[in-house]
């Protein structure tokens, strides 16, 4: 009896192991890390949220405007050490941001080029004041999924490293 639970515990503490295994090309990085934002390339520190499915930038001073009939916005992105740069962007969409315990607010979502160790992803990002907040971008799901792990007892395990990025 005593063999058969011994067996049986390492067959489960087997199945727990591998099941913590990234996919294969999944990149394990930390709950923090410094990324990389396109255009503009600027560093910034950001928090990888596996429960959210979208992802949210500061950005301050937003101006929305017109260009050849579309909806664009400028704003600015300021890293924690002070560097500032404008970027402007085609609105893709208004989104609408439910929080939990205060009124739901609109928001400009936008396609923004983002470095996250050596990947790069174009992805949607909504504009948001998250001057209240340590890290000025909150990553999620949709940029994450397929690519990326996340280890919360991690951070800051890569640095922003890509070699191809479009436009650039």
């Amino acid at each position: 009896m005593k063999k058969a639970l011994f067996l049986l515990s390492i067959a489960a503490t087997a199945f727990v192991v591998v099941g913590a295994l990234p996919a294969e090309g999944e990149v394990v990085v930390g709950w923090l890390e410094k990324v990389r934002i396109y255009p503009g390339n600027l560093v910034i520190h950001a928090k990888l949220d596996t429960g959210a499915r979208n992802s949210s930038l500061n950005a301050s001073h937003v101006t929305v405007f017109e260009r050849a009939g579309e909806q664009w916005v400028r704003f600015d992105v300021t890293s924690r050490y002070g560097k500032t740069v404008t970027i402007e962007r085609k609105v893709e969409r208004v989104v609408k941001i439910k929080r939990r315990g205060a009124k739901s607010e609109k928001r400009f979502a936008i396609r923004l080029g983002v470095c996250l160790g050596d990947s790069y992803k174009e992805v949607e990002v909504n504009l948001a004041d998250r001057s209240g907040f340590l890290y000025q971008m909150l990553i999620g799901r949709s940029l994450l999924a397929g690519s990326f792990m996340v280890d919360s007892s991690a951070k800051y395990i890569t640095k922003p490293n890509c070699t191809v990025v479009p436009g650039q």
